[in-house]
């Protein structure tokens, strides 16, 4: 892990759709950086569990059907950007999803002497994105990922890790839906791209190459920002 630049705990945000390799991607930056990823459905599962007071109010709401509001999620943010392992940082993903929340998030951040250092936009071609996340299947007994396009087992149906031969497609995972994704995704985000651009923090990135490749150049953007 490389030590922060920064004394002050970094804010980190990822777009992108899904299968843009944000988890991945996410998952490098904690190891290289300190950092610790926050998605809204794991900050809601550990408050509940651990019974805080945002967490009993978002399992009301959530017991009652309705969604859970911007003022209850900002709060379970802000008791858990004060746990000790946020210490270095964190990195958002799936928050904000708006420009109010995006707004909400900044006024908790000045109450806490932090700051957005960086909203990183994971690019992708949605024609490739289709190909690449429609072909997907995994080995039903190992959960080994496979693809009809880029990774095939040696032999037709049969795993080449464990030998199944259950292999499995996610109902959604086809280019119909994939495509009606990336639609909502971009719908949804171009406010908040032109609002971080508009803040001086967006950033953007190829996430079309490798998986190593893209981890470079995000962790260089990253490396500048904590500064």
């Amino acid at each position: 892990m490389d030590a922060a630049v920064s004394t002050t705990p970094a804010v980190l945000i990822l777009l992108g759709p899904p299968g843009a390799g944000k988890g991945t991607q996410a998952r490098m930056l904690e190891d290289k950086f300190g950092l610790v990823q926050l998605s809204t459905g794991d900050l809601l599962r550990a408050a509940v569990a651990a019974g805080t007071d945002a967490g009993k109010a978002a399992q009301a709401v959530m017991a009652a059907g309705d969604l859970v509001s911007d003022d209850i999620v900002i709060a379970i943010l802000r008791d858990r950007l004060g746990e000790a392992d946020c210490a270095q940082g964190v990195i958002l993903d799936g928050f904000p999803r708006t420009t109010v929340q995006a707004q909400a998030l900044d006024t908790l951040l000045s109450e806490t002497g932090q700051r957005i250092n960086a909203a990183v936009s994971l690019e992708v071609d949605d024609a490739a994105m289709v190909t690449r996340i429609s072909g997907r299947y995994t080995c039903g007994t190992c959960g080994e990922g496979y693809h009809d396009s880029f990774k095939q087992p040696a032999t037709a149906g049969t795993c080449d890790k464990c030998g199944g031969t259950d292999m499995k497609r996610r109902a959604d995972d086809n280019a119909e839906t994939v495509a009606s994704r990336l639609t909502a995704y971009h719908a949804q985000t171009a406010p908040l791209i032109a609002y971080y651009d508009g803040h001086d923090v967006l950033k953007k990135i190829d996430a079309m190459g490798q998986i190593d490749d893209i981890a470079v150049g995000l962790h260089s953007i990253v490396q500048d920002a904590m500064r």
